[in-house]
């Protein structure tokens, strides 16, 4: 708002008020009278103009006159930083467009004067963000309706649109910005996360749930190459049931058939909620995976890392399944591929998801050893028999 000061307390007028000593009086010091207006310019019919006077003492009425105002204005006194009179009148609805004077009178003399400009009045108007922005989801849409016009009654309107999870209210903040509009309503509802990307209608009701205007809604997601995409991912990566997600490995894990596997994923700037939308899927798992944000101490220092568990379906055959994580609404598709082996190879070889050795391999190299031991035994112990009888 365009703020105003005026300084009108003269000397000679102050000479006179002490001639005939009334009620309220200038202040005797350096500047006398003080007038701000804030709210002088610009000013359509039905707006408030807010008019602070400071400099007057004593008992008497402070007033403010204007051809805008269809009556003369009481302002409240206060004392708040010294002694002040403060107001907020509304310019009449019927005002033509122009520039009046307005006068402030302290015990019925005239101590302070200013401008007024008045433009035409405007036609409502419903906004919806700026025109032509495209928005994320996840961010918050700003609603308003200017409904300061001649004939116009009403204060409650709701927003409606695919693109909200519910209805919006839209209300009137006299505290807020648009202090000077009290036919300005206002609202700020966030996109759901998980919104598609697409051009939305927003509909605008009024207190009778009559339609009275309508605006589009572009919402889409953040792609690579864009200068707001953040997201930064690796994965997915395997580990083992009792293993450490420092264990993973992108390539060439080994699972049974029948038997389980963690997928691990990592996001340097995961988008707000992604924990609640991740999921890993495979024809080898039984079902989809949820992956749970790793908040363990074990996870602290490392980009945020999230995994679950998955059941490998028994009798699957062997070879290599892919695994696909998506992400970032949609906009980020990664796929990694696990191998799964023979469940009767596996678990004779191992009886665990483990990528270790092969034990068969181990057992059969342990008996091959305990066999060539037990034969040169057999044979030191003969030649010490067949010298002992030499």
């Amino acid at each position: 708002m365009n703020w105003t000061r005026t300084a009108v307390a003269a000397p000679a007028m102050v000479a006179l008020w002490l001639g005939a000593v009334p009620a309220a009086t200038a202040d005797d010091g350096p500047g006398g009278v003080q007038l701000l207006l804030n709210g002088a310019f610009d000013n359509r019919p039905g707006e408030l103009i807010d008019i602070d006077v400071r400099g007057v003492r004593g008992p008497g009425e402070v007033t403010v006159s204007s051809p805008v105002f269809p009556r003369p204005v009481r302002l409240t006194p206060y004392a708040e930083d010294g002694p002040g009179h403060h107001g907020r009148p509304a310019i009449s609805m019927s005002v033509a467009p122009g520039t009046y004077p307005l006068t402030v009178r302290a015990g019925g003399r005239w101590v302070a004067e200013d401008r007024v400009e008045v433009k035409a009045a405007r036609r409502p108007e419903f906004r919806v963000s700026a025109p032509g922005e495209v928005l994320r989801p996840g961010e918050r849409v700003a609603l308003s309706f200017d409904d300061l016009y001649p004939g116009e009654r009403g204060d409650v309107f709701t927003a409606a649109s695919p693109a909200f999870g519910a209805k919006v209210r839209l209300t009137h903040d006299p505290a807020g910005s648009h202090w000077n509009n009290p036919r300005m309503f206002t609202a700020l509802v966030a996109l759901p996360m998980d919104v598609k990307d697409g051009t939305y209608k927003v509909e605008l009701s009024g207190p009778d749930g009559r339609r009275i205007d309508e605006k589009p809604l572009e919402v889409r997601a953040a792609r690579h190459g864009d200068h707001d995409y953040v997201g930064r991912v690796r994965g997915p990566a395997f580990f083992t049931g009792p293993g450490r997600p420092d264990d993973a490995r992108v390539h060439g894990h080994r699972v049974r058939a029948g038997g389980s596997v963690n997928v691990l994923w990592r996001d340097s700037s995961p988008d707000p909620g992604e924990e609640e939308r991740l999921m890993a899927t495979s024809p080898a798992f039984e079902r989809p995976v949820p992956l749970r944000r790793d908040d363990s101490k074990a996870g602290d220092g490392d980009d945020p890392r999230y995994y679950g568990p998955a059941r490998v379906r028994a009798g699957l055959e062997p070879g290599r399944y892919p695994v696909t994580v998506i992400s970032h609404h949609g906009r980020v598709k990664r796929t990694g591929h696990l191998v799964v082996t023979n469940p009767a190879a596996s678990a004779a070889a191992s009886g665990s998801d483990d990528d270790g050795p092969d034990r068969t391999l181990l057992i059969a190299a342990t008996s091959a050893g305990l066999a060539a031991a037990c034969a040169a035994t057999g044979v030191g112990l003969l030649r010490r028999r067949a010298r002992a009888g030499a």
